[in-house]
């Protein structure tokens, strides 16, 4: 049982990485904008977070050079996207590919370097409950922060105003700007704040989740993050479940290469995008399920002038 219960604690470990990035290109998704840059921004934001501590030994400003990192390039992509009204899809590529190549160069230095002593977890002596106390009990703040941020965004899409009226720029930016509102400034800073989740989601990975910084080490979670939205259907409850699932198929392979399991490791480690494309074609096989949850001008350029 105390081996499942390790499991259960790593699939959510595993989750949050998922989750962080995936709730921040929600927000960017509600205001009808694309952000393909997840896998650069994460990047970045691994090697800033992770050289941050070395230096400081501080994880807290780990996290906040993080998700500093994931803001600036964010806000430069908002502002060529939303100002210079480039292409969306492209420009969020250039970013990704950015980010991949810039933070190779700039963690050339801290390949072999090592962070202090990863602290150990115990909320209130729970974590010493047979089963339930390592599953539950003995995992990283920002777990459970993620589990709040969750139920926070919930209150704040359907049931604040300012929550409305970001919806109401991602569904009709030209009904929101008549009323008066910037189109353009809270798409910015739905973006700047996707761009600081997604900071957040690298500097977890390279802190927490591996800790120890290698090039390329988000491998593919920006992408898959991002099909995430679509699979939760732009819902920030269902993203957190999709997180976990996709986290326990991630944490299966290690657990069958560790149980001896006769599968080659190269296929165990395709389950998780295996999973993901599966998960999109079966989405995909009904369109109007998902053009009635997915935000009417996503991926559409604004002129306030028109």
């Amino acid at each position: 049982m105390d081996v499942y219960a390790l499991l259960f604690a790593a699939t959510l470990n595993a989750g949050t990485v998922l989750a962080l990035a995936s709730l921040g290109l929600l927000i960017n998704e509600k205001a009808g904008v694309v952000n393909l840059g997840a896998e650069g921004m994460m990047l970045c934001a691994a090697i800033a977070g992770f050289a941050t501590v070395v230096n400081t030994g501080n994880d807290w400003l780990g996290f906040a050079a993080g998700a500093a990192a994931g803001a600036l390039m964010a806000a430069v992509f908002g502002w060529l996207v939303i100002w210079l009204n480039t292409n969306q899809y492209a420009t969020g590529l250039a970013l990704s590919l950015f980010g991949v190549g810039f933070s190779a160069f700039v963690g050339i230095g801290y390949v072999q370097s090592k962070l202090p002593e990863r602290p150990q977890f115990n909320w209130l002596g729970l974590g010493d409950i047979p089963v339930i106390g390592p599953a539950l009990f003995r995992l990283h703040p920002m777990v459970y922060g993620t589990m709040l941020l969750v139920a926070a965004m919930v209150w704040f899409l359907y049931r604040t105003r300012a929550g409305l009226v970001l919806r109401a720029v991602g569904e009709s930016p030209q009904s929101a700007h008549a009323l008066g509102y910037s189109v353009r400034g809270i798409r910015l800073a739905a973006v700047v704040f996707g761009g600081a989740m997604c900071g957040l989601a690298g500097s977890y990975l390279s802190l927490v989740y591996t800790p120890l910084w290698v090039e390329g080490m988000v491998a593919g979670k920006g992408w898959i993050a991002l099909a995430l939205t679509t699979f939760a259907t732009w819902r920030p409850a269902r993203v957190l479940l999709g997180a976990y699932l996709f986290g326990g198929v991630t944490m299966l392979q290690f657990h069958l290469q560790a149980q001896g399991v006769q599968i080659p490791s190269q296929f165990l480690s395709m389950l998780p995008y295996l999973a993901t494309i599966v998960v999109l074609a079966l989405i995909s096989r009904n369109p109007t399920w998902i053009r009635v949850n997915m935000p009417a001008s996503l991926g559409k350029p604004f002129y306030p002038g028109h």
